[in-house]
């Protein structure tokens, strides 16, 4: 059976290893079916090949690939760069893809998709989503409640769908939720993988980082514990199952 990659780009040890937690829990996976890759520590092996996995997973992270060069750490050019070579043949092959806020933004800036932080940045905290007309007939989308709300924070958006893209799943602050290329590569601008907890542990490690004023975290916590986030979870458990088995 080939194994699913999880490839990740938190340098803090605490969130990368929650986060990675996160996606096995949420996905029903066990550890002995994924290849772990933390893209601080080390580069791809090369070749890379996007066939030998069962699919391909990129989690989320504090950088932003609309930040000017300078502005990024020796560190983030690195698994920027690490991410975007791999990109090419994800697309060309539609190799099974999941990418989760960083991930949808590496899909956007492969394809040629306008990214930036112009508009559609969102706080920390829940949002609610809806599914589009194009989601009924997706095999990970079809049949599940038609708005939903999700866990989201980020500084850059996808502004416009990218060329060749469907749209799945929007909201108002921010119309790029969920997109696929193709049959197959599929990336979200919220967290299919976080829970309260998941999102409680990244408040307190990125409190400072630009996100939301840091006196604001325990009331974002609060709203996070509250708020009711089932179908994202979902869709990362479809994409695993139905990836699994081929």
């Amino acid at each position: 059976m080939r194994p699913f990659a999880i490839l990740q780009v938190r340098p803090e040890d605490r969130a990368s290893d929650d986060e990675f937690d996160a996606i096995l829990a949420k996905g029903r996976l066990d550890a002995s079916e994924v290849a772990r890759f933390r893209l601080d520590r080390e580069p791809l092996p090369r070749p890379f090949d996007v066939g030998a996995f069962a699919g391909i997973v990129v989690g989320g992270g504090p950088g932003c690939f609309s930040d000017h060069p300078e502005e990024k750490s020796d560190v983030e050019q690195e698994m920027e760069a690490r991410v975007l070579a791999i990109m090419p043949e994800v697309i060309v092959e539609d190799a099974p893809f999941l990418g989760c806020c960083y991930g949808l933004g590496a899909l956007a800036t492969a394809l040629g998709g306008d990214v930036s932080q112009e508009r559609f940045g969102e706080p920390v905290g829940p949002v609610t989503c809806s599914f589009t007309a194009d989601a009924s007939e997706d095999p990970l989308c079809a049949g599940l409640p038609p708005t939903f709300d999700a866990f989201v924070g980020h500084k850059e958006a996808v502004q416009r769908l990218p060329k060749g893209c469907a749209h799945l799943a929007a909201a108002p602050t921010c119309p790029m939720q969920m997109i696929r290329y193709g049959k197959n590569v599929y990336a979200t601008q919220f967290h299919p993988e976080a829970d309260a907890a998941v999102f409680e542990t990244r408040i307190r490690l990125y409190r400072n980082n630009g996100y939301f004023p840091p006196d604001e975290a325990d009331a974002l916590i609060a709203r996070c514990k509250a708020a009711d986030v089932t179908v994202p979870p979902e869709l990362l458990a479809r994409f695993v199952a139905r990836y699994r088995a081929h």
